[in-house]
């Protein structure tokens, strides 16, 4: 088929605009995940700044969206750059774009870490290797070599009793140890006061739409306002 001849993308934006825009983002994390046209579907990039005023950006999961509550929940470790850069400046902004789909989510506001028992409970369902991973890494901290890292994996394996020899050492078929969750290691909840929709229209001529509230953060902040916005 000839580039002339592809069909085009014709979705736009709901007429009228949703009340909550998080409850489309949802749907469209949701339909991200069953077309499963890309690794990791709930990949999002997560901007902060620090101290100085500088700004630095990564990839992360999101691990769910609360469209009630106006909050996006993702891990990662406190003492990390990201984490340094949250607990002086608890601020953020939110980045997803699923491209088989055309469309782009965008959210900006509040960070607050989550409490202990939320961490424990979602840091049970992560394979042991990823929680053994939490303990040997000093995440955004020099490392001498990739060999040392791989001593520190082992190391923390031992700590715990896996009879594991690092990477490139056959793996146990089993692991039935508790491994607790680090305290260096948790998720944040980002409270959305500003949401930005986009989808992609012919000609570079978007769909988009920006939505704002003010107010306390979380289930208290004030009803959503919304504006459409030119490309």
């Amino acid at each position: 088929m000839s580039p002339s001849s592809q069909p085009l993308w014709t979705e736009t934006l709901p007429d009228p605009l949703p009340a909550n825009p998080l409850e489309l983002a949802s749907r469209w994390l949701e339909q991200a995940r069953v077309d499963a046209a890309q690794p990791n579907p709930n990949a999002m990039v997560l901007a902060t700044v620090d101290e100085r005023g500088q700004p630095s950006a990564r990839v992360v999961l999101c691990k769910d969206i609360e469209p009630q509550a106006g909050r996006i929940v993702f891990y990662t470790n406190y003492e990390s750059r990201k984490g340094r850069e949250l607990a002086a400046n608890p601020r953020a902004a939110a980045v997803f774009h699923w491209d088989h789909r055309h469309r782009q989510v965008r959210a900006e506001g509040e960070v607050a870490p989550l409490e202990d028992a939320e961490n424990d409970a979602y840091f049970r369902t992560r394979p042991w290797q990823s929680r053994i991973g939490a303990w040997a890494s000093r995440q955004s901290e020099p490392v001498r070599s990739r060999a040392a890292l791989g001593d520190n994996v082992a190391a923390a394996a031992r700590r715990f009793g896996i009879p594991y020899g690092g990477p490139g050492a056959p793996e146990p078929a089993q692991v039935s140890v508790d491994i607790p969750r680090p305290p260096h290691w948790g998720g944040y909840r980002l409270t959305a006061e500003a949401v930005e929709l986009w989808v992609e229209g012919e000609f570079r001529i978007h769909d988009r739409a920006r939505w704002t509230r003010s107010g306390a953060p979380g289930a208290a902040a004030g009803a959503w306002s919304v504006t459409r916005l030119q490309p």
